[in-house]
């Protein structure tokens, strides 16, 4: 069996300058990888970037909203004084208010007579009472009050 393969020279490898092959694939599939983990690593970095710019106007905002409270905060403080004052003023007057209504719904039921007792005890104080049916009387009733210099004090 050894005659037959005796004139047959061993086969050597050749060299292909054609790279078309598993060699040249890997070295292309290399540089595609290395162009996607670029591609990313710019899109990372522009990211970044874009929310530390985001971050720092968010910052600066919420600085001056802080600012614009503390002003607020510290104006209300310093109204709060005189508003007290005018609250317990207000306080004052309607407890005097009251006592006066008091006074005067006392005095009407203390003093509840005839219409001539009314007038007489008015011109005993150099007044008198008046009688306003209409507009028309009111309006007429204040223009010679006015002229005559006289207030008139409804019930």
């Amino acid at each position: 069996m050894e005659e037959i393969y005796a004139n047959i020279e061993p086969a050597s490898p050749k060299r292909s300058t054609n790279h078309t092959g598993p060699r040249s694939s890997k070295r292309r599939f290399h540089s595609v990888d290395f162009l996607c983990l670029g591609l990313l690593s710019v899109f990372l970095l522009v990211g970044l970037v874009t929310l530390g710019v985001l971050y720092h106007d968010s910052a600066v905002e919420l600085s001056a909203v802080k600012e614009n409270l503390a002003e607020r905060l510290q104006a209300s403080n310093n109204e709060l004084p005189s508003m007290t004052g005018e609250r317990d003023q207000l306080k004052a007057n309607l407890h005097e208010m009251t006592e006066e209504r008091d006074r005067l719904e006392s005095l009407s039921k203390q003093k509840s007579g005839s219409w001539d007792e009314g007038r007489k005890d008015c011109k005993g104080r150099g007044a008198d009472l008046v009688v306003i049916n209409s507009p028309e009387e009111q309006v007429q009733c204040d223009l010679v009050c006015s002229q005559m210099n006289v207030k008139i004090h409804p019930l």
